[in-house]
């Protein structure tokens, strides 16, 4: 098998999915019905960080919503929302961003990932996902979903490149 940090330096695509990888999986509802998603802020500075770097950012959920549009909105990423299952929208997002399978970064946390994971280059799972998913991965986040975990592999892949540095000067020191 390939070095890991190889694979981490070929990433071009950074493919998120969003329940449990950029949140902790759980979906608060308030009296009204509205739903509420809590996001970890350091996931979403190394977005832009990595945004900065010129490393395009795609969330890819199966379930639509306000709350995740509006954070892929912030962040700087693009959204496929509601996409089940979701590896069928595969080979638009590479036509799209001009990369292949090999070039891309998929970070998942449950089932409905193991497509996806089984068809990218460097798929990650998160340290809590189940164990099959944690098969699935080639590497598996020292930090949990929607607790930095989004935010560790952003720094692999620019630490990997040789961008990290820079890429913090650009996008915070400048």
């Amino acid at each position: 098998m390939e070095k890991l940090s190889n694979l981490f330096r070929k990433v071009k695509l950074l493919i998120l999915d969003v329940d449990g990888v950029l949140t902790k999986g759980e979906i608060i509802y308030d009296s009204s019905g509205k739903e509420l998603k809590v996001f970890n802020v350091k996931d979403g500075l190394g977005v832009y960080i990595i945004g900065k770097a010129g490393i395009k950012v795609v969330l890819l959920t199966a379930k639509d919503s306000k709350a995740v549009r509006k954070r892929a909105h912030d962040m700087g990423a693009d959204l496929y929302g509601g996409v089940l299952p979701k590896e069928k929208v595969l080979s638009v997002i590479k036509k799209k961003y001009n990369v292949t399978d090999k070039e891309i970064c998929f970070v998942g946390d449950d089932l409905i990932d193991i497509g996806v994971m089984r068809k990218v280059g460097l798929p990650i799972a998160v340290k809590d996902a189940p164990e099959d998913v944690r098969k699935a991965a080639v590497y598996v986040t020292k930090h949990k979903g929607g607790e930095g975990a989004v935010r560790e592999v952003i720094e692999r892949i620019l630490k990997s490149k040789g961008l990290w540095e820079k890429s913090l000067k650009k996008a915070v020191f400048s």
